[in-house]
């Protein structure tokens, strides 16, 4: 039975005042002195045949240390109080495992119930952030509250509330079954007038363009995009004034195409004049999952690798793009952990591509690792600690090692 209370809720927005006192915690679990190594070693690093080239911007970004710093926080200031996440605070098993050892329980894990939420516990709201709704609804039970929503993520949704104010459809690149993306959408509903729809990728965005230039069939659109609408939605209506936004953890160069698919629908149809006062688009662009792109290319532009390994959860919607660049150039790997890397001759991986949001299993391919002098590119995901990096490294020098 849910709990109703009148008092409002504490919330945490800045920390919880024991940095100091978990800093020693979180050094122990997700350091790496390899990691440390190669990056003063100009980001290489040479083991026998095996030569590592490290992308100069991988793994934690600073939204995902700050969100990982306040759960360890959270679970130190308040020893004896249930502490809950809203759903993973990351995409990475990993650390949410971690989390979990620490009895901080992760609401979306079977046998949990938010219902019996109250005033004596704490619920984290994890980087992702969470919808204007659920917030709401833990606020009227009254948990203590330890926000941990990325600031890029903030900055998303700072534009779509201007454009739902200012009568704007939200036109949001990302993945409608994403947390972030569902919280950014949400927020439109501050304003009676607010609408939103999400397309995933330039192919949906084409279909939206076709009818904002030329009408079409409404029912045969709302189908197409059935959990990706505001309620009510009426692409005849809602698709005259727009503006773009996108899930922090897309491909920039695909965002920012899909807005430009978007203004030239808008001056087709309605006259370069009429962009004014009908189109509108920010630079949302999340700075972290950008210069982790730009490492990645920069790397492959530099370094004559033989294959890339990327290692990030596999619901990981940024570590995921990863590997579709890279995969573009060289043969590439994207694993979730290091006893992925089974053996020289085995390993098990995700299929390049998959939808992040969609269990795919994992594959195995043989015969990976190369004979003789290998060059080998690596980087991780916004999600992926350095522990873990250091761990794939000395795995992989021990392939090296091997005779072949």
């Amino acid at each position: 039975m849910s709990v109703s209370v009148s008092v409002k809720p504490v919330i945490f927005r800045k920390g919880l005042d024991m940095k100091e006192a978990v800093a020693a915690d979180l050094a122990a679990a997700y350091h790496s002195s390899i990691v440390e190594d190669i990056k003063n070693s100009g980001y290489m690093r040479r083991a026998g045949r095996l030569t590592v080239h490290l992308a100069r911007e991988f793994g934690f970004c600073y939204g995902v240390d700050r969100a990982v710093d306040y759960a360890y926080q959270t679970r130190k200031r308040f020893p004896d109080r249930r502490v809950f996440l809203t759903g993973e605070i990351i995409h990475n098993l990993h650390v949410n495992d971690r989390l979990r050892s620490q009895d901080i329980r992760i609401l979306t894990d079977p046998g949990e119930d938010r219902r019996t939420l109250g005033p004596d516990d704490v619920v984290i709201l994890p980087a992702f952030g969470v919808s204007i709704q659920e917030l709401a609804d833990l606020e009227r039970q009254g948990c203590t509250l330890v926000d941990t929503t990325c600031g890029s993520v903030l900055n998303v949704w700072k534009n779509v509330r201007r454009y739902a104010e200012e009568g704007f459809t939200a036109i949001i690149h990302g993945k409608f079954k994403h947390e972030e993306t569902r919280a950014t959408a949400s927020q439109t509903a501050a304003y009676p007038n607010g609408r939103y729809l999400i397309v995933r990728d330039k192919d949906e965005a084409q279909i939206a363009c076709d009818f904002i230039r030329h009408g079409g069939d409404s029912a045969a659109f709302l189908a197409k995009f059935a959990d990706a609408v505001s309620p009510g939605f009426d692409p005849v209506e809602h698709l005259q004034r727009v503006g773009c936004a996108n899930q922090t953890t897309m491909l920039m160069a695909e965002s920012l195409a899909i807005g430009e698919m978007f203004r030239h629908a808008i001056a087709d149809r309605y006259g370069e004049d009429a962009l004014a006062h009908r189109f509108r688009t920010f630079d949302t662009i999340c700075s972290a999952t950008q210069e982790r792109q730009d490492a990645v290319l920069a790397l492959l532009d530099t370094e004559n690798v033989d294959l890339m390994v990327v290692i990030g959860g596999y619901n990981s919607s940024n570590t995921g793009n990863l590997a579709r660049l890279c995969a573009e150039r060289v043969p590439t790997f994207h694993i979730a952990e290091p006893d992925c890397l089974i053996s020289a001759g085995e390993i098990r991986h995700r299929a390049i591509g998959a939808p992040s949001t969609t269990y795919v299993p994992e594959q195995i391919s043989h015969d990976w690792f190369p004979a003789g002098p290998v060059s080998l590119g690596l980087t991780a995901g916004a999600s992926t600690p350095n522990n873990l990096v250091g761990e794939v490294i000395q795995r992989l020098e021990s392939f090296a090692s091997e005779t072949r």
